[in-house]
């Protein structure tokens, strides 16, 4: 695999076509780097849909998941982000909690979410797939191509070359 090009350098090939997510997310996995296309959630404090994502083969992709900025209950912890680095998943961006951090910083995928929670989601399968997200002052769309490093994360239309 190719070294991912840093998001700064990405922002200055590319500019104002990028949207850059407001710095309010942590690293917790075990890569720091990570790229992919989007596949989105919009759940709040449940997180059966991002097991049932995390269960489907990855492919490279990124789950970008809008907790509604809850810091009320984690919607990943370690069992997850193993099921989705065994499925291929690239990265999960969260923008609520986690929790078994330091296990997850174990795990060869990216994680970056906004806090950590020890409270476990509810899991009554409420949800919303692939539809469009706005949060962290950007919108996200699946099949967007997002790259996070430890500079944050950006959007673009496609994947850049």
């Amino acid at each position: 695999m190719s070294t991912l090009p840093a998001t700064a350098d990405l922002y200055d090939t590319h500019g104002e076509s990028l949207r850059v997510l407001a710095p309010i997310f942590r690293d917790f996995g075990g890569l720091q780097t990570f790229a992919g296309p989007v596949v989105t959630l919009k759940v709040f404090e449940d997180n059966s849909l991002v097991r049932a994502a995390l269960e489907e083969p990855g492919q490279g992709r990124v789950l970008v998941v809008d907790g509604g900025g809850s810091l009320r209950c984690a919607l990943v912890g370690d069992n997850l982000a193993a099921l989705g680095h065994k499925n291929g998943w690239a990265g999960i961006v969260v923008y609520g909690c986690i929790r078994d951090a330091a296990p997850i910083g174990t795990i060869a995928i990216g994680v970056k979410a906004i806090a950590t929670n020890p409270r476990k989601s509810v899991k009554k399968g409420e949800g919303e797939r692939d539809v469009t997200l706005r949060f962290a002052e950007v919108v996200v769309s699946p099949g967007d191509y997002l790259y996070a490093d430890i500079d944050g994360v950006v959007l673009a239309d496609k994947q850049l070359h």
